[in-house]
Formats: C-alpha cells, structure tokens, sequence
C-alpha cells in the first residue's frame, strides 16, 4: 500500500500524493486546520480512531469530521461513552447519520431517561437500536496471548493529622447541603464540586489545597507508594497516574529524595516521545510520573508491568485507559495495576460507583455520567457523609 502522511510544520498542501496514496494518514489537528483542503478529495473510507474524540456535535473537531466526503465512516474507539450517553450521539451520527434522530430528539428520549434516571427500558432500546452498527472485540478476543492482569486496591490508612483536615472540610460541605434545598443545589454546583475536590485532594495529601493555612505534606499515599516502589526489584518498571499534578510534584520530590530515576509527563510537558522513549529502552528509569488526562491515550508503555493509581476517578473507562499504556499487545509481562485509597472517605464512594457503572460498561451503553447532573441532593449527602 502507499501511503501519504499529513502532518507536521513543513507539510505541503499538494493533491498530487493524495491523488497517488492508497492511505491518507493525518491527526485530528491537522485534519482541522487543513479541512479547507482536505475535504476536496473523495475516500472510500474515513477511519477515526479514539473516536471519542469528536463525541460533541457542537466542536469544530467534529464538524470538520463531518465535512470529510467519503462512503464509508468508522468509528474507532475502546471507550465510546466517556461521560454520558450523549457521547454516544455525536460518533453514530458521523458514522449512521440520521440512525439516532435530532440532538434533541437522542437528549430527550434517550439521554436524559438513562443518565438521570437510569431508566432500564429506553437503555435497553437503544442497545438494540445501535447493536447492528456496533462491532465490539475485547482485549481477550484480539490478543489471546496478552499475559494476565491483576488489579488490586491497597488501603492507605490516614494518619491523625490528615484525617483531622478532612473531617473538617467535610463538615463544612455536608452542612452547607443540608441549608439548601435540593432545587437550589443546581445553582451552587461549583462550590458542591469545589468541595468534592478538596475532600479528593485531602485524601492525597493536605499540601495540594489552595488555602491560605498551609496543612503539611502528610500523605499516607506517599509512604505506601514509596514502600512499593522500594520494594520492586530493578527489572520492574512502574507507572504512576494521579488526576492532580500537583500531587505528581509531591511524588517527584520524594523519588529525587531517595536518588530513584523517572519520567515526569503532564500536559505542560513537550516532548512526548522523547520520554516516553527513554523510559522504554533506558533501564536506568524506572518510574513514569503521569498525570492521568494527559497520558490516558496515545501511549505506549509496555516495559512497565506495575501501575499505580493515586486517586480514583469517576469514571472507569479513564482508568482503564490508564492501565491499558502497560497492558497492551507487546506487553510480555503479568501486569499488576493498583488503586491507592483512603478508607472511610470519599474515595470508597467513588469506588462503589464505579463498580455500577462497569456494570453498564459492559452492556456497552454508558460508562460514566457527567458527575453532578446524575447527583440528587441525597447521593450528595451520601458523598459527603
């Protein structure tokens, strides 16, 4: 096959290799600031891989996807729904356009049935609906020789100090919703999800709040993960996600304390490849510090055969995107994949509906809703309990 590569500073807008390519390969970047051009040319096919990518009708992404002419559209992704079943919408109707309606149509007969009030019979119509459209392979199915893959919780008891914090901002949270009633909570979503925050903040450690009362650095987190990395022989390579990149600042002192070499990538970070190259083939690095929603997609980290989430997040399929760097094809190892949580805080919440929504991963539907639309006043309550 011949292929034509756009991308990159010094790409040429020439029809001449389009025209003589077999395959057209671009980024979704390049594809939106080249559509003008792009779309003069008919294709047979137009793959979008992580189609998650252009899930919002309402992104010039996914406009500019739109405008590409071809007979065939397919989507490509191992998490179709990210945050609510509109997700789903927005790649079908690149792929199937009309299958699912008007936007308003999907939100109200659909959407809005299944994500706020989990409503079985219009889950189950659409699961029918899209199931003929939907071609789905698990990781087994495709790479039967992938080794095993353990996760694992390991409990990260709060020392006195920390716990004394945390118990104190959610009190202060709790009793603001129970002075509120419940219609009033949609107009002071912000602070209700400020306070969420702080309390998953606490739980890493104090020190990442932005208060002016400095609480210290104590992070039962910390000391656990350090006892495991120390513990792991030098052939183990480690990955280490957390959501808060301040809470990767804390984690990287500590590993420059006890002289243990690492990668540090965020979204601040350049150079991609150059770190991720280096902790593939220098045996030297031995932990990758990453911060979960810069480096959830689009690497390729099968040296490593540990993973360590921090911090639980809402939704699964983040995490799973996570564990999946290591946990790929080309990994030789048995991979162990480790969520670090406080007990008695938010973060067993966040667990416990977490183990609902894998439930409806696998019905392929959903696997997250947007986190405080689906919320009632008294599964707040229940939170901050």
């Amino acid at each position: 096959l011949k292929v034509h590569t756009l991308y990159g500073s010094e790409r040429r807008k020439d029809a001449s290799p389009f025209n003589q390519a077999d395959v057209v390969i671009t980024s979704y970047g390049t594809m939106l600031y080249d559509i003008n051009f792009i779309k003069k040319f008919e294709f047979n096919y137009v793959f979008l891989d992580e189609s998650q990518s252009v899930k919002n009708p309402s992104s010039q992404r996914y406009h500019a996807a739109a405008l590409l002419r071809s007979r065939n559209k397919i989507m490509i992704t191992g998490t179709p729904v990210e945050n609510s079943t509109f997700d789903l919408y927005g790649q079908l109707s690149l792929a199937s356009p009309g299958l699912l309606g008007s936007r308003q149509y999907f939100k109200d007969h659909y959407s809005t049935p299944i994500d706020k009030f989990k409503d079985i019979k219009r889950s189950l119509e659409l699961q029918k609906k899209v199931r003929p459209f939907i071609l789905r392979r698990t990781k087994k199915q495709v790479a039967e020789e992938l080794p095993d893959k353990t996760e694992m919780v390991l409990y990260c008891e709060m020392g006195e100090e920390q716990r004394k914090v945390y118990d104190s901002y959610k009190e202060e949270y709790r009793n603001f919703l129970l002075t509120h009633k419940e219609e009033d909570l949609s107009r002071h979503s912000i602070h209700v999800l400020k306070g969420l925050t702080i309390l998953r903040q606490i739980c890493n450690s104090p020190a990442l709040l932005k208060e002016d009362v400095f609480y210290g650095e104590a992070s039962s987190k910390i000391t656990v993960l350090m006892e495991e990395i120390e513990s792991k022989s030098s052939q183990h390579k480690i990955l280490v996600f957390s959501q808060f990149v301040t809470m990767l600042d804390l984690i990287k002192k500590e590993l420059v304390q006890r002289d243990i070499s690492f990668e540090y990538l965020t979204g601040q970070s350049r150079n991609r490849a150059a770190k991720v190259n280096e902790f593939q083939q220098n045996d030297g690095v031995r932990v990758f510090l990453i911060s979960l929603k810069a480096g959830g997609v689009g690497l390729n980290l099968t040296e490593a055969d540990y993973v360590y989430l921090v911090d639980p997040w809402w939704n699964p399929a983040v995490e799973n995107q996570a564990i999946d760097r290591s946990y790929r094809i080309g990994q030789k190892k048995n991979v162990i994949a480790v969520r670090l949580i406080c007990p008695g805080t938010i973060e067993e919440k966040i667990m416990r509906l977490q183990e609902h929504k894998k439930d409806l991963v696998n019905d392929l539907i959903k696997t997250d809703a947007s986190t405080l639309k689906q919320f009632s006043k008294k599964d707040l309550l229940e939170l901050f309990n």
